[in-house]
């Protein structure tokens, strides 16, 4: 399986409460840090529900 690699680019703050929750979910904690999680369709709705917080790059396992 496919990892995907999530870096938290950009601030939550200003936006909804349930985009912060997404990113704490994600396992984020403070700016640029990073978390490799499994590519499946939850975690990739995480994501596009915070894309414009986010980068996303494919990892090689």
């Amino acid at each position: 399986m496919a990892k995907l690699k999530i870096t938290y680019k950009k601030s939550a703050i200003g936006y909804a409460q349930d985009q912060k929750d997404t990113v704490a979910a994600l396992g984020l904690k403070k700016l640029g840090a990073s978390v490799v999680h499994d590519d499946t369709p939850a975690i990739r709705g995480m994501i596009h529900k915070v894309q414009h917080l986010v980068e996303v790059e494919e990892v090689a396992e």
